[in-house]
């Protein structure tokens, strides 16, 4: 009996052994090795109880800094600012602090060549949307603060998350959701949402009268007459003898007078309120090229009925047969 005792307590030692050693393997299984597995284990068991294991550590993103080295082909790194940090750069967003914003009076104004070469080169980018592209591109949010200029004031454009590819075939618009900024839409756009080439002309027109006048196109600043800049300067664009009150006064009349009146000709053709009536792009930069390539180019286009004389005697004969 002695014997059999001894035999089965041995087997029970070894049936306990295997029992702790299943269990271990159990606990050692339950153990995750990857956050979805842990997200699993989170949630409440029947019995209202909730496991809550370690979820595993989660490495930190680098610096974007230290990160610049790890950049690869095709892959751009940006560095993220806060609130406080843009507050102390700009002196706690102060106007002459903000990008394009320097009023000092130490700051000399641009002159009028400099101007139209902005000019000149912001046309010639529409100009490639809409003559060269295929299909045409609607920029539609041409204003002065999207054109990036170098530090020979070569003009780019840029922020195209609202451009809209033109109508193709024998569509004549594309119908969309009015969007841009206020002061620079086509009146027609604003109304119908019907979206051509001829509303990124509009804008153009206003940004080249910005250039020309120096004043922003909506300041509540000024009086209540003068607050619009294409309602305050349209009733001047039938009277070429008031062209020289358009004119920017930090110029102090250091201007051409015929650039001036051929620049003013221009605007007044693109913001024309009917559409069919405004030129093309690439009418505006020939009639642009004369002006913005400095005073040589005044000298040299001695022909009496350039580009831009004939814009002014197309807005003339318009007058005419408008009234």
């Amino acid at each position: 009996m002695k014997c059999f005792q001894c035999c089965s307590s041995q087997v029970e030692k070894e049936a306990k052994g295997v029992n702790k050693s299943s269990k271990k393997a159990q606990t050692s299984k339950s153990i995750p090795d990857s956050p979805q597995k842990a997200a699993l284990l989170q949630q409440p068991s029947p019995d209202g109880n909730v496991s809550k294991p370690k979820a595993p550590a989660v490495p930190q993103p680098p610096n974007a800094i230290d990160g610049l080295k790890d950049v690869g082909k095709n892959n751009i790194a940006a560095q993220s600012f806060t609130f406080r940090e843009l507050g102390a750069a700009t002196k706690n967003f102060r106007r002459e602090s903000l990008l394009g914003e320097d009023v000092s009076p130490r700051r000399k104004p641009l002159d009028w060549y400099t101007r139209m070469k902005i000019a000149l080169g912001a046309s010639k980018g529409l100009e490639y949307l809409h003559e060269k592209a295929n299909p045409p591109v609607i920029y539609r949010d041409m204003k002065c603060s999207n054109i990036l200029l170098d530090g020979e004031f070569n003009a780019r454009l840029s922020d195209f998350g609202l451009a809209k590819l033109g109508p193709v075939g024998d569509k004549t618009h594309v119908s969309s959701r009015v969007m841009g900024t206020y002061g620079y839409c086509a009146p027609e756009y604003q109304r119908t949402g019907r979206l051509t080439v001829k509303s990124d002309i509009y804008s153009f027109g206003v940004v080249l009268l910005e250039l020309i006048t120096g004043r922003r196109v909506i300041d509540t600043t000024r009086s209540n007459q003068e607050q619009n800049l294409v309602a305050w300067a349209a009733p001047m664009f039938k009277v070429p003898s008031r062209f020289p009150q358009l004119a920017d006064p930090l110029l102090k009349g250091d201007f051409p007078k015929k650039g001036l009146h051929q620049a003013v000709a221009v605007a007044a053709m693109c913001l024309r309120d009917d559409a069919a009536v405004r030129p093309t792009m690439n009418d505006v930069v020939i009639a642009l090229s004369f002006l913005g390539n400095g005073p040589t180019a005044d000298a040299c286009s001695s022909d009496p009925y350039s580009e831009s004389d004939q814009l002014v005697a197309k807005r003339e004969c318009y007058d005419q047969d408008s009234s």
